[in-house]
C-alpha cells in the first residue's frame, strides 16, 4: 500500500501552476513596451481634448459651416428645381410652360444676386477677424491673441454643445411610483431634464400623462406648475392643473396648441375653471365619446310627479347627471340649426307631461315644436292668431294668479298642487314669431314666475337680431349648444369664453353625423352650481315618446283651476292689445288678439274639450238636468242666466219660485259649469252672459 505524500512537500511536474502563468484568449501575453506607451499617450491626449472641449469647438464650427452654406443657397437651388419640375409638368400648355421659364429665369438671376451679396458680406466680416488676428501677431501682443483665441474657442464650444433631448421612450420608461403615488401631483421638479413632449395615447400610468401634460403645457408656454388627480376614462384622461399666475384661461386660448402636442382631435382638449379655486382648472383630454356610457331614459308614469320634482335629461363630460326642476324657472334655450333643439325641448317636456301638477303648452310658429309628445300636450299653437291668444290668456292668468295668492294663503309664490298646477309654455321657433308674439312673450317672462307660469324659449341665436330683446342674460336658465360665438357672450357674459363656457365650439349635425346635436352648456339649474362643463341631453327614441304620450293622454289632463280663470274676468288687458276708439265711441282700430275663455281657446287651438266628470245622483244634477231640460224644450243652445231662471220657475214652480240670479250662478258653478260666460249677440243684446247647453251636458 502506498503511502500518502505530505501536504509540505511540493508535487513533481514540469508544469507551472495556472495561478502563475494566466493566459487570457484572443489577448497575447505580453505587449511591446512601445505600445503600451502610445496607447497611453492617446487616452491622456484624449481627456485632455475632453477637458478642453476641442470636440465640441470642431463640432460647433462644422454646424456653423453647414449654416453658411444653407444661408447661401437660401432655397433657390430647391425653388428652381420645382420650377422645372412644374415645366416638365406643363408640357403640352404653351402659356403655363413659357410663364414658369420666365420664372425659372427670375429665380436664376435673384439667385446669382444673392449668392455675390452674401458672398461679399461673409468676405468683409472674415477680413475683419482676419484683420484683427493678423494686427495681433504683427503686434505682439500675447493678450491680445490669447483675448482672439478664447473668443474663437467659446464660438466652437457654443455651437457645438450637445443638444441631443430625451426620447419619449426614456421619459415613459420612468417608473410610476417615483414621483406619483395613486393621484399625487406632478410639478416642474419632477420633469426629466430637456424631455419633449409626446402623444398622450402613448402614457400607461398615471404619471405618465401628468408629466405628458405638464410637458405640453410647458412647450405651449402656459404658466404650470402643477398636475394632479390624473385619472384614466373611458373616453381618455383627466386631470387637475394649477397655473403660477393668471388664471387657467390661458389653457382655453392654447386648446388648439396642446391638441396638437398631445395629437388629440379637435376639441379634444376640454378645460373647465375650478368656481372654487381661480387658480385651478379640471383639463379633460377626450378621445373617444365620452357620454357613451350615460344611462338611458328612465320610465315615468303618467301623473307619477310633480312640477316641484327634478328629473335628469343628460350627463355631464365627466359622467355627473342633469337634473332639472322647472317650477318658477323661465329658460331660454340656444342651439343652431342642427343643435338639438327639438331633442332638449322634448326631453324637458317628457318631464312636465308626466307631472300631476302641471299644464304643458306647445308653440310653435314654424316647425312641428314637441312631435312625438304632442298627444299628451294640453294645447298645440302653431298659426299666429293660436299663438299670440294663448300667450295673452296665460299672460293675463299671471296677473290673475299675483291678486289670489293672499287669498288662498300661498304666500310670495303660487304653490303646485293637481288642484291649482303650474303652467309650462314651450315656445319653439321663437324668431319667426310675430312682434306682438314676442312682446306677449317677454312680459310673460317679467310677471310670470311666481304665478307658476313658466316660458321655456328655443332660439337659433341668442342676440337681439334673433330674440327682438336683449333679454338673453336676465332669463334666469340659459342652455347653449353649437352655435356662433357672439351667442355664448350674448347669453353668459362678455368674458365667458375665457372663463370656459365654449358652446361655439360644438358641431351641429348633418343629415348623415350626429356630431354635438344636443350638447349644450347651462347655467341657471336649480340646485347646480354654475360651471363651464359640457353636458349631452339624452335623445329618446321617436316611438318611446309617442307610446308615452298615448298613456299619458289616456290617463287624462291636467286643467287650469277654475277659481284662476274666474280671476281672469277682473283684469285689465295690457293697452297694446286694446282696441282704439275716437272721440264719438267707434272703433278706430280693432284689437290685435282677442281675449278667450279657456274653452274657446281650446276650440282655437283644435284641443279637446274639458272633460267634465259625469255628476252623481243628487241635488247638483237635479239642477243641471232641469237646466238642459228647459233649454232643450224652448229650443235653445244657449240662455241668459236671467232667462234661464224664468224657464225654471215655470218648468218646477215649487222649487225654484225663491230663487234668485245669483243664488242659480252659485248653485250651477258648485255643480261644476262654472261662471256664466258670454254667448254672442241675443236679440238686441250684444254680449250679455249665461250657460250652453253643450256644456252643461257634458256634466251628465
Amino acid at each position: 500500500m502506498a503511502t500518502p505524500l505530505s501536504d509540505e512537500r511540493p508535487t513533481l511536474t514540469l508544469v507551472q501552476p495556472p495561478a502563475q502563468t494566466p493566459v487570457f484568449k484572443d489577448e497575447p501575453a505580453s505587449r511591446p513596451v512601445w505600445i503600451e506607451s502610445v496607447r497611453t499617450a492617446a487616452e491622456r491626449t484624449n481627456r485632455i481634448a475632453q477637458l478642453a472641449r476641442l470636440p465640441h469647438t470642431f463640432r460647433g464650427y462644422r454646424q456653423l459651416g453647414r449654416r453658411w452654406l444653407d444661408r447661401y443657397r437660401d432655397d433657390y437651388p430647391q425653388m428652381i428645381a420645382s420650377t422645372d419640375r412644374a415645366i416638365r409638368e406643363a408640357d403640352g400648355d404653351v402659356s403655363q410652360e413659357a410663364r414658369l421659364q420666365d420664372r425659372r429665369a427670375e429665380l436664376r438671376a435673384e439667385y446669382k444676386r444673392h449668392r455675390l451679396v452674401y458672398t461679399g458680406k461673409s468676405a468683409g466680416v472674415a477680413a475683419a477677424v482676419t484683420g484683427g488676428g493678423m494686427f495681433g501677431l504683427a503686434t505682439g501682443s500675447l493678450w491680445l491673441d490669447l483675448a482672439a483665441a478664447a473668443g474663437a474657442w467659446g464660438i466652437g464650444v457654443f455651437h457645438g454643445r450637445d443638444r441631443s433631448q430625451p426620447t419619449a421612450d426614456t421619459v415613459l420608461g420612468l417608473p410610476a411610483d417615483e414621483t406619483v403615488r395613486s393621484h399625487g401631483a406632478v410639478t416642474l421638479d419632477d420633469l426629466p431634464e430637456g424631455a419633449q413632449p409626446f402623444p398622450i395615447r402613448r402614457a400607461e400610468t398615471s404619471q405618465q400623462a401628468a408629466i405628458c401634460v405638464l410637458l405640453a403645457m410647458v412647450a405651449e408656454n402656459v404658466p404650470v406648475v402643477e398636475v394632479w388627480d390624473v385619472e384614466r376614462q373611458p373616453w381618455g384622461w383627466q386631470c387637475k392643473v394649477r397655473v403660477s399666475e393668471g388664471t387657467p384661461e390661458v389653457i382655453i386660448a392654447k386648446a388648439g396648441g396642446l391638441e396638437t402636442r398631445l395629437d388629440l382631435p379637435t376639441n379634444g382638449v376640454r378645460p373647465q375653471p375650478m368656481v372654487e379655486r381661480r387658480a385651478c382648472a379640471i383639463v379633460r383630454l377626450v378621445e373617444g365619446d365620452p357620454f357613451a356610457t350615460a344611462p338611458g331614459l328612465p320610465y315615468r308614469a303618467p301623473k307619477s310627479m310633480s312640477i316641484t320634482d327634478r328629473f335628469r335629461i343628460g350627463t355631464s363630460v365627466g359622467g355627473d347627471p342633469l337634473e332639472v326642476s322647472l317650477a318658477g324657472v323661465m329658460g331660454l334655450w340656444v342651439a343652431a340649426s342642427g343643435g338639438g333643439k327639438t331633442g332638449i325641448l322634448q326631453a324637458l317636456a317628457e318631464g312636465t307631461t308626466a307631472c300631476r301638477d302641471n299644464i304643458t303648452i306647445d308653440l310653435d310658429p314654424h316647425g312641428d315644436g314637441l312631435e312625438d309628445l304632442g298627444e299628451c300636450v294640453r294645447l298645440t299653437a302653431r298659426s299666429n292668431e293660436q299663438i299670440e291668444a294663448v300667450l295673452l290668456f296665460f299672460l293675463v292668468m299671471s296677473k290673475a294668479r299675483a291678486r289670489l295668492r293672499k287669498k288662498l294663503g300661498m304666500g310670495k309664490k303660487w304653490i303646485a298642487s293637481p288642484e291649482h298646477p303650474a303652467v309650462t309654455i314651450f315656445f319653439d321657433e321663437f324668431p319667426k314669431a310675430t312682434e306682438l308674439a314676442k312682446k306677449l312673450a317677454f312680459d310673460l317672462l317679467l310677471v310670470g314666475r311666481k304665478e307658476l307660469i313658466e316660458l321655456e324659449i328655443a332660439s337659433q341665436g341668442g342676440q337681439k337680431g334673433y330674440l327682438g330683446e336683449n333679454f338673453a342674460q336676465m332669463v334666469a336658465c340659459k342652455a347653449v349648444g353649437p352655435c356662433k360665438v357672439g351667442d355664448t357672450r350674448a347669453l353668459f357674459g362678455d368674458g365667458s369664453v375665457a372663463e370656459g363656457w365654449l358652446p361655439h365650439k360644438l358641431s351641429p349635425a348633418t343629415d348623415t353625423d350626429p356630431k354635438d346635436a344636443g350638447h349644450i352648456f347651462i347655467q341657471g339649474v336649480p340646485g347646480m352650481a354654475d360651471e363651464p362643463i359640457e353636458y349631452k341631453v339624452h335623445e329618446a327614441p321617436a316611438a318611446a315618446l309617442r307610446k308615452l304620450a298615448k298613456e299619458r293622454r289616456e290617463a287624462g289632463f291636467v286643467e287650469p283651476d277654475q277659481i284662476s280663470l274666474d280671476a281672469m274676468r277682473g283684469v285689465d288687458l295690457p293697452e297694446y292689445v286694446e282696441a282704439e276708439y275716437d272721440k264719438d265711441g267707434d272703433i278706430k282700430k280693432p284689437a290685435p288678439v282677442a281675449l278667450f275663455t279657456w274653452d274657446q281657446l281650446l276650440k282655437l287651438c283644435d284641443a279637446a274639450p274639458t272633460a267634465a266628470g259625469e255628476l252623481a245622483a243628487g241635488p247638483a244634477r237635479e239642477i243641471v238636468e232641469d237646466a238642459v231640460a228647459v233649454m232643450e224644450k224652448a229650443g235653445a243652445d244657449r240662455m241668459k242666466t236671467e232667462r234661464l231662471l224664468l224657464a225654471l220657475r215655470d218648468y218646477s214652480p215649487g222649487v225654484y219660485e225663491e230663487w234668485t240670479v245669483d243664488e242659480l250662478k252659485a248653485r250651477l258653478k258648485e255643480a261644476g259649469a262654472g261662471s256664466p260666460e258670454t254667448l254672442g249677440r241675443i236679440g238686441e243684446e250684444q254680449n250679455p252672459r249665461g250657460f250652453k247647453v253643450a256644456k252643461l251636458a257634458t256634466l251628465l
